[in-house]
């Protein structure tokens, strides 16, 4: 029996130079750290997901619901899509409530000076005209840019946030993959399939986002994407941990 086993550790040698808990030190901090971020990377936009898509129909928690008017849009005004959904605690319901009539009735200028803009600069000036990505509408020309029909996201917004994803993301997977490939206990063709997930998903979620933008009933491609690949790359993150600290490297097979 103890020369079978053997003979496997050395097959399995012939094949894969070195396992993860075979590792020096340094080179297990560098992983480990690396791991750790990214998790916790994946945990944050989990929660970015929730409190900007995950309230786009006004409660919290994400619907398919919250994928359609982000993408596709939804209808009235981006202003009380905002109101009603992440920006709806930040006025008094008095105040959200005359700023969404307002927009309703398709934002007549003559109301702007006298009732509207002093709610803006009181209850949205302040965060939207000092932070960075914000829009400032307390500016006339922004918040007509706000009053306007939502149609969801635009085309020129999807190719930026496209091509960002599908660059900075798979660069993730790449890494998270590539540490995983030093993982025991797993056939090859199991190690293949979950380093491969993380990407097929990512691809997934990025051409759902079109075509949900065409049509409202590809939204739940977005949901299904997204916990694919957050799923596998899980799997891969907490495997490659495990094994890194805690796996006994005496036995190693395949």
């Amino acid at each position: 029996m103890r020369t079978i086993i053997q003979q496997r550790e050395r097959a399995m040698k012939q094949i894969q130079r070195f396992t993860l808990c075979e590792l020096t030190l340094p080179v297990k901090t560098l992983f480990t750290g690396y791991l750790l971020t990214i998790g916790l990377g994946l945990l944050m936009a989990g929660a970015q997901i929730m409190l900007t898509h995950g309230m786009a129909d006004g409660k919290f928690g994400l619907s398919v619901d919250d994928i359609v008017y982000s993408y596709h849009g939804q209808p009235g005004t981006k202003l009380e899509s905002k109101l009603n959904g992440s920006m709806k605690d930040m006025a008094p319901p008095e105040v959200r409530m005359a700023l969404i009539k307002w927009a309703s009735a398709g934002a007549p200028a003559s109301e702007w000076e006298g009732t509207i803009k002093p709610h803006v600069n009181k209850y949205c000036a302040p965060c939207h005209s000092s932070m960075p990505g914000l829009a400032n509408i307390s500016d006339k020309a922004v918040m007509d840019t706000m009053t306007k029909v939502d149609k969801g996201a635009s085309v020129s917004t999807l190719t930026r946030v496209s091509h960002i994803h599908l660059f900075g993301i798979s660069f993730i997977f790449f890494f998270v993959g590539w540490i995983f490939t030093y993982a025991t206990g797993f056939s090859h063709m199991v190690k293949g399939i979950l380093i491969l997930t993380p990407f097929a998903f990512l691809i997934v979620d990025i051409i759902s986002w079109w075509l949900t933008k065409l049509e409202p009933g590809f939204a739940w491609l977005v949901i299904i994407g997204g916990f694919g690949y957050s799923l596998a790359s899980t799997v891969m993150i907490f495997t490659s941990l495990y094994q890194l600290w805690f796996k006994n490297c005496r036995l190693q097979i395949e």
